[in-house]
């Protein structure tokens, strides 16, 4: 007990220090005020945003004060009031500082990597769609070589159109061309020559050759596409130059080449799933919660975490430099003892650290008989803090006070306040 006390060991060295704590705490509730103002703006209005998010900090430095002031001894009950307090506000602006920092952090990397996706995923619908057009490519130039060959047989023969045919394509073309040269029987007979049926034969010819074309010519598209875009190219500009290529692609004759009623056709990417920039804050704060929930990142983390330990750096500064930026507790009992008596503290101090006397092993110690009523009190209060202890000694008690509160009581009267230096003047004369 009496060890010296390191608080008033160091009390000259460590005031200031913890002034600059105090002014650190200061500081960085400002930064968490303009992150949570950012991110408030986002939703809100302005004047709404600046008002709420005032509050909100406000609230957390003062509540952190109030808490390192209960930690001294001074209404313990409303502690737990206090964290409650303190974590709903502290709760609402890391939220919003979360969004603001994310959206600062994700302003150029996001953007960057939702192109990259998404040039990941044309490229495999359009790699989808290049597969069907070179399968399509090969049947149907194999259609033209039969169409050519039935064109010549039909002339030179005649009667092609009655056979039948494993290929569904070709076997389309002979019913076609049996039922147009019908309706020609009585004019023109079935037989070699150039008659209906091989006029028909060759019309056909020409209308796949014209498939031909087409679907060679989308595929000629697509590879110039995949030549031309870029991974970092604007979502907008890659999927407009995608779709037009897309929907460029002959599906019905793709369809008919390759023998499918309905072919299963590369999806396109929609973009709401590749939106690289939000319109409005309101969607900034909804991205921002959503991907935290559903696929974080380490972006979201280092937001998330930035967020939260300037609001929790704040209130350790706040909650260890507000009790001693505001005097310590031992100040405040001389403080209140004073105040009983109706003069300053120094004087209180002075006249209190004269009736002090040398106790047992040189600990300081002083005649209760010889106390005010507030000197009383301020060592019963000692003696209750465990400060000092009350002995008796040949029928006198006396209070032995810590060899801490002896040097601070003797600090405090190191830089003399005006009433202190008056009365000492006045008793001079």
């Amino acid at each position: 007990m009496w060890a010296s006390s390191s608080n008033s060991d160091s009390a000259a060295v460590t005031r200031p220090m913890v002034q600059a704590l105090f002014v650190a705490s200061v500081l960085l509730s400002i930064v968490s005020w303009y992150t949570t103002y950012q991110g408030m703006t986002l939703y809100l209005s302005v004047w709404f945003s600046v008002l709420a998010s005032i509050g909100v900090q406000t609230a957390l430095v003062l509540v952190a004060w109030l808490i390192g002031f209960s930690s001294a001894g001074r209404h313990v009950d409303r502690r737990p009031l206090l964290i409650g307090v303190y974590v709903v506000a502290a709760i609402i602006s890391i939220a919003f500082s979360y969004t603001t920092l994310y959206t600062w952090f994700s302003a150029r990397e996001r953007p960057a990597t939702i192109e990259r996706r998404l040039y990941d995923s044309l490229n495999d619908s359009a790699g989808q769609t290049q597969k069907l057009l070179t399968s399509a490519i090969d049947e149907q130039q194999k259609h033209i070589l039969a169409l050519q060959e039935m064109t010549v047989a039909e002339k030179t023969h005649g009667r092609i159109s009655r056979a039948s045919d494993a290929d569904p394509y070709l076997a389309t073309v002979r019913a076609a061309v049996a039922r147009e040269g019908e309706t020609y029987a009585e004019n023109y007979k079935e037989g070699s020559g150039e008659g209906v049926r091989y006029s028909a034969f060759d019309r056909y010819t020409k209308l796949a050759q014209q498939s031909l074309s087409s679907m060679q010519r989308s595929q000629h598209d697509l590879a110039d596409f995949l030549a031309q875009t870029k991974p970092l190219d604007p979502t907008q500009k890659q999927l407009q130059a995608y779709r037009q290529v897309y929907d460029n692609v002959p599906w019905s004759d793709v369809e008919q080449a390759l023998h499918t009623a309905k072919i299963e056709k590369p999806a396109v990417p929609s973009y709401n799933d590749f939106v690289d920039r939000t319109v409005s804050g309101q969607e900034d704060l909804l991205v921002a919660f959503e991907e935290l929930f559903t696929a974080p990142t380490p972006r979201h983390g280092i937001a998330l975490a930035l967020a939260a330990f300037i609001d929790v750096i704040v209130f350790l500064l706040a909650f260890a430099s507000g009790p001693y930026f505001f005097g310590l507790a031992e100040h405040r009992w001389v403080s209140a003892g004073a105040a009983i008596e109706g003069i300053d503290h120094q004087i209180f101090t002075r006249d209190f650290l004269r009736k002090l006397t040398s106790g047992p092993r040189g600990t300081a110690r002083v005649d209760a008989a010889a106390l005010t009523p507030g000197e009383q009190q301020l060592c019963l209060l000692l003696v209750a803090k465990k400060r000092a202890i009350l002995l008796e000694e040949d029928g006198r008690k006396y209070y032995m006070l810590e060899q801490g509160i002896h040097e601070q009581l003797l600090e405090s009267l190191a830089s003399q306040d005006f009433p202190l230096r008056a009365a000492s003047a006045g008793a001079g004369r």
